[in-house]
């Protein structure tokens, strides 16, 4: 089983990319493969910029990317109770090669942030919005307090009970 994980940040420190990355590696028998937002950076996406262009390389690499995968584990940045402008973009241009982006994979959807809602909004705003572009959301999983509760130098979730959570998520998965 092949697993596509990233964090919808372009922060070379991007929590939700280290919640992805940990999540992903809980499923069994499973290739992870962690995608840096940075590798897929594309013009700010405009009509006048495609009609120039076509459609961007690097989005059709993207969207190979989420071809090749089994499960989706995808940990999304809340910059003002909504998407960052990085992932924005990469969605902006994959949307105008295919409306289905996710293509119907089964995805772990979650959020985490450094304050006690845990990326809610932005968690919120996905749940309800992917499954228009193909996003196949099995579960949904979001970190509060991400610097209480994950352990940088270990690279986990540091509290117990939500770690526990986060397991059984996988656990059940289903995949």
């Amino acid at each position: 089983m092949k697993i596509i994980a990233f964090g919808g940040s372009p922060s070379k420190n991007s929590i939700n990319k280290k919640l992805a990355t940990y999540a992903a590696n809980l499923f069994e028998n499973a290739e992870v493969e962690v995608l840096d937002l940075n590798d897929f950076q594309m013009p700010l996406f405009s009509v006048d910029i495609e009609k120039k262009i076509g459609q961007h390389e690097l989005a059709k690499v993207f969207l190979a990317k989420i071809a090749s995968a089994d499960v989706l584990v995808i940990s999304l940045a809340e910059n003002n109770g909504n998407y960052s402008a990085a992932f924005k973009n990469i969605f902006d241009w994959c949307s105008r090669i295919t409306g289905k982006i996710f293509q119907q994979k089964p995805m772990l959807l979650m959020a985490t942030s450094p304050g006690a809602k845990g990326g809610a909004s932005v968690l919120g705003i996905a749940k309800n919005a992917f499954p228009f572009y193909g996003g196949n959301v099995i579960a949904t999983f979001s970190l509060p307090s991400f610097d209480n509760n994950f352990d940088i130098e270990k690279g986990r979730i540091s509290n117990p009970e939500l770690d526990k959570q986060l397991r059984e998520i996988v656990a059940n998965f289903g995949i």
